[in-house]
């Protein structure tokens, strides 16, 4: 094209052509680019419920007994679900408790999964000095993580191995009953227990020199989610339990709600006319 352009016209022609040839290419570069100007606001609102999944990490969610042949614990595959349902989540707000021998509030309500997976990844037994298992005061912490929060759209899952030591749990269950929260309860485990391990190797054991087994206590479970209109389902190697409890349990039988609403800029597309004005400019050139 340049070779057609430089024949039979003037120095000052041929450059003018030139020119018009150059910059109707990088207008169509720049129109490749899906270039962007100028923006609208739009309002953009967020539906779902709130759910505050409460995450037992006690010394005995330390047992490897979470999938077939072991080395997989109890809070290992705790946290692979949640880490799961997070990803699935879109317009729910959810927040962490974390609970052993007490409970407390690792992550409010958001609708930040990202940060929600920082939090989690911080959970280990270490976490809570007070040893032992508070269902209890697991629920009740989580009741109060949902002050300020739209009724009838509040769920708990309650993930531990259910040994709860408090003896307080059935009594939490009927307050979360009394407030509209349906609990959702994922017993991790084995009925038949597992060895605690010890912190100086080996395993736990009691004063009698014998090994203190954790076992998955299913009765007080089923009892928490019956009493508040949840469901109970057991973990099982290989099984997306949060998944079904989330989808099936929470999501098929609770109401959205409309929980916030965000401004969000909208950026105008302007690719349309650097084409245009690139067309246009190879339309003029041979004139």
């Amino acid at each position: 094209m340049l070779e057609r352009i430089s024949s039979g016209v003037s120095a000052q022609r041929q450059a003018v052509k030139v020119g018009l040839v150059v910059l109707a290419f990088a207008s169509a570069l720049l129109a490749l680019a899906e270039v962007k100007y100028g923006y609208t606001w739009e309002e953009v609102e967020r539906r779902g419920v709130d759910i505050v999944v409460a995450l037992d990490v006690s010394d005995s969610m330390l047992v490897e007994d979470a999938e077939s042949g072991g080395k997989l614990t109890r809070l290992e595959r705790a946290r692979r679900e949640i880490t799961d349902l997070l990803r699935l989540m879109d317009g729910d707000r959810v927040g962490l408790v974390a609970f052993a021998g007490t409970a407390f509030v690792e992550c409010p309500l958001t609708l930040d999964y990202a940060a929600a997976e920082i939090f989690l990844s911080d959970l280990d037994t270490d976490l809570i000095p007070v040893k032992g298992t508070a269902i209890g005061e697991a629920i009740l912490t989580s009741l109060e993580a949902f002050e300020g929060s739209a009724q009838d759209s509040q769920a708990i899952i309650l993930i531990t191995d259910g040994e709860d030591h408090s003896g307080k749990a059935l009594e939490a269950a009927e307050k979360a009953k009394e407030a509209g929260v349906r609990v959702f309860a994922i017993g991790i485990g084995r009925n038949e227990g597992s060895p605690i391990p010890a912190e100086n190797g080996g395993y736990r054991r009691d004063r009698k020199k014998e090994m203190v087994l954790s076992k998955l206590d299913e009765p007080t479970m089923q009892k928490i989610a019956l009493t508040t209109g949840g469901r109970y389902v057991r973990s099982v190697t290989g099984d997306v339990d949060l998944e079904k409890v989330y989808l099936q349990g929470v999501k098929a039988t609770m109401e959205d709600q409309d929980l916030a609403s965000s401004r969000r800029q909208h950026w105008k597309d302007r690719f349309q006319w650097l084409l245009a004005f690139s067309l246009l400019l190879l339309c003029v050139e041979p004139f």
